[in-house]
């Protein structure tokens, strides 16, 4: 662990290095480039970099043309306005006939802060899992996402990259392997199991650290990639453990905890206790960042009370 970046910074560092080695990577931007961490791809490759202004609809659109001329486009917006605004484009020319378009949604969730809820997705991971041949990854730190965008470069199909602004520590190893839909278990344990994506990842480490010094054995599960779900690792380590906490930094309607909860109710073998824990049906709002988080019941205490309760009930 080193350092405190978001997965934007990862993202774009990323797509410098794709840059150097793939000649087939362009970069499409609505007026964001600074923010969304393209700006360094557009100095280096101005001929493969195409400011569309604020026009998503028309920059979706441009990416599935330049994927269809045989290139590999990276479409780049603030999540809320690439996932909201071309929903249909995205839906009709990505999704639809598979096309080789990826998607990055930055400063996603309530953590991209004071801007409110105009500009906050809490539903992002919601639309886009719910088209089909769409893969959603939520990388949980810089590196991660560095990794995730080289593997998303390389993933053939449309693939849709939340990312964050918010800073976090860099938990990832550098050297280590990053397989899309594949989840890790970053802490082993026994009586319950917490399973988070993204910037979520840090709290919850927090929290098993919290539990342990209380004799209760959490299992931290990473699941980067929320579609295609790691089906066998989410119920492998639920079935250990007995419970579950899903942790994720948007609405507990459609997101991880969605996904985590169908797959328990179809796929496991008993009932297993399951609290998901991220925003409850509705909007963002102005703030800071762990001002948001912390009234959304998002810090390491939370999620460590709410296992502590979950594992408390069913010992009783």
């Amino acid at each position: 662990m080193a350092g405190l970046k978001a997965t934007r910074d990862g993202y774009g560092e990323a797509l410098l290095q794709l840059g150097q080695e793939e000649p087939r990577v362009v970069v499409v931007d609505c007026d964001l480039f600074r923010s969304t961490r393209t700006a360094a791809f557009a100095e280096a490759f101005p001929d493969r970099f195409f400011e569309m202004g604020i026009a998503e609809q028309d920059m979706v659109s441009t990416a599935v043309g330049l994927a269809l001329s045989g290139m590999i486009p990276f479409a780049n917006s603030f999540a809320v306005f690439l996932t909201g605004r071309a929903f249909d484009q995205t839906r009709q020319q990505i999704a639809l006939p598979a096309v080789n378009v990826k998607l990055a949604g930055s400063s996603a969730g309530i953590t991209q802060g004071p801007d409110g809820a105009t500009h906050q997705s809490v539903i992002d991971v919601a639309l886009m899992r719910s088209l089909p041949n769409m893969t959603v990854i939520v990388p949980s730190d810089a590196e991660e996402a560095r990794l995730a965008t080289r593997a998303a470069a390389e993933w053939e199909g449309p693939v849709y990259l939340r990312l964050s602004r918010y800073e976090t520590p860099v938990w990832r190893d550098g050297g280590s392997a990053f397989e899309i839909g594949k989840a890790e278990v970053r802490r082993a344990g026994r009586d319950v199991s917490l399973i988070a994506c993204g910037v979520m990842l840090g709290r919850v480490l927090e929290a098993a650290e919290a539990l342990a010094g209380e004799r209760i054995s959490a299992e931290v599960l990473n699941v980067h990639t929320v579609k295609p779900l790691d089906a066998e690792a989410v119920l492998s380590s639920c079935e250990r453990t007995g419970a579950a906490v899903t942790v994720e930094e948007h609405s507990i309607i459609g997101g991880l905890g969605s996904a985590v909860a169908e797959l328990l109710t179809e796929g496991a073998g008993k009932h297993i206790p399951l609290r998901r824990l991220g925003v409850a049906d509705t909007f963002g709002e102005s703030g800071l960042a762990d001002e948001l988080l912390a009234k959304h019941g998002l810090t390491a205490e939370d999620i460590a009370a709410q296992a502590r309760e979950l594992v408390g009930n069913r010992a009783g």
